[in-house]
């Protein structure tokens, strides 16, 4: 690349590779490795209201909890006094409707594009995250041509529910958009994603949308109706299959876990995404770390806890744009806490606790990571545990939990009835409890905090 702009001394700054309203993307390169990177810029002047601040902070606490293999990675978070850096994957694929505009794709082809599309989808599902604006624009392709979905801008998190559990929020592309939310009356966001997965399918293979129309509501009044027609060339089996998810009733819409053995979406099928929460605790936990990159974009050394990027800590606490929610999921009630005990004897407190809870314990390939299974069958499965360790001073470490599956209800039952408690004894001062940090910075510099 050479002679670009040096951001954080960690990335050089390439050319210009798209903007928007808020944003300007950039080809970046990560100094240490050579790799590409895209490096998204955010101008907080731009940013003004809060419903569009909320929804960029809510865009990147999503991307943080969604690491799979075919979602576009977020890798690290950085910001001045006047700019956010979303440092990201970067996929030279381009976008799938690209593909698509030059005509409908052989049957194997789509097959394993939507085989990609419903193993994302049920990923951020799992863990109560709908996409809400599933369309080909919005699924990039790499290199080697696997799916990448992208775009979490309109997203929801369970916290976004009313008290009938359902979303309100009219949101998505048209022709892409589920009928119960055109109805305005309550709707499941996983079900409405998998409406527009069904759309995708009805487009890949065909290379045509099934509901189009110049007259607005001429083109509603056919989704309302689930009203459209397989051109001839559909198999019988791929036909059965987008006739199961375009189905108006979302009670009636097949599930993903039905999709996944119907014959024909399982020809060729590698489950290689799919894993089961006791690998998860062995090889997985290993794999992530082998890099030394840890979660948020954090480096760490072998033998020594990861310093806390301070500007996570002091975000909360800055006037103006605050940035406490791009590093800490909503919800996550009681899942960080501040303790002058060394790294080792939280570690070994922690592992004391899990044995008298009857949890399983897993350190990582590094001393200070691990996490926790819980030995009961939960709603949405075991409950599983992440926790980390970082420094932010020569006396001064913190916690921080977060949920990586089951149930979220479930998952604050166990942080505040559990192991609040069980750690009182070690702990300085809960996320949410009195402040014990004072502000420092420096203009056009990254913030630092002092204790």
């Amino acid at each position: 690349m050479g002679g670009g702009k040096i951001l954080f001394e960690k990335y050089e700054m390439g050319k210009l590779l798209g903007k928007g309203t808020f944003a300007k993307v950039y080809h970046g390169k990560e100094m240490a490795t050579g790799e590409s990177v895209a490096i998204k810029v955010i101008h907080k002047d731009q940013v003004r209201s809060e419903e569009m601040m909320n929804q960029i902070t809510r865009e990147i606490s999503i991307m943080r909890l969604v690491r799979h293999p075919n979602i576009v990675e977020i890798r690290e978070v950085m910001a001045t006094k006047t700019k956010i850096y979303l440092v990201m994957e970067c996929i030279k694929g381009g976008e799938l409707f690209i593909k698509i505009a030059k005509g409908r794709l052989k049957e194997d082809v789509a097959r394993k594009y939507f085989q990609q599309l419903i193993s994302a989808v049920d990923f951020c599902h799992s863990r109560g995250i709908v996409h809400r604006d599933l369309k080909p624009e919005n699924l990039l392709l790499d290199e080697n041509g696997e799916l990448k979905v992208s775009d979490f801008g309109l997203s929801a998190l369970p916290e976004q529910q009313r008290n009938d559990g359902l979303l309100h929020t009219q949101c998505g592309t048209p022709a892409y958009i589920a009928p119960e939310v055109l109805r305005k009356k309550g709707y499941d966001g996983a079900k409405a994603d998998l409406w527009s997965c069904g759309v995708i399918l009805f487009v890949l293979l065909a290379g045509f949308l099934p509901f189009q129309d110049q007259n607005l509501a001429n083109m509603y009044r056919k989704i309302f109706k689930a009203e459209y027609t397989f051109p001839p060339w559909f198999s019988l089996e791929s036909k059965r299959l987008v006739s199961k998810l375009l189905v108006a009733d979302p009670k009636r819409r097949i599930t993903i876990s039905t999709i996944v053995k119907v014959p024909w979406f399982r020809k060729n099928y590698s489950m290689t995404s799919s894993f089961s929460v006791q690998e998860f605790m062995n090889d997985k936990f290993e794999e992530e770390e082998e890099d030394g990159m840890m979660r948020g974009g954090m480096r760490k050394s072998p033998s020594s806890p990861a310093l806390l990027n301070a500007f996570q800590l002091i975000s909360s606490m800055s006037k103006g744009f605050d940035l406490s929610s791009l590093f800490e999921i909503k919800g996550k009630s009681g899942s960080m806490f501040t303790s002058r005990c060394s790294a080792t004897v939280i570690m070994s407190k922690i592992e004391m606790v899990a044995k008298k809870l009857n949890c399983k314990f897993a350190r990582g390939n590094k001393d200070f990571t691990f996490r926790l299974l819980a030995p009961y069958e939960g709603r949405k499965g075991q409950l599983l545990v992440t926790a980390e360790v970082f420094k932010v001073a020569p006396e001064v470490a913190v916690v921080e939990f977060s949920k990586t599956s089951g149930d979220t209800l479930e998952y604050k039952k166990f942080c505040e009835e559990d192991i609040r408690p069980a750690l009182k004894d070690i702990i300085w001062t809960w996320e949410g409890d009195n402040a014990i940090l004072n502000k420092h910075s420096k203009d056009g510099q990254q913030e630092i905090v002092e204790l």
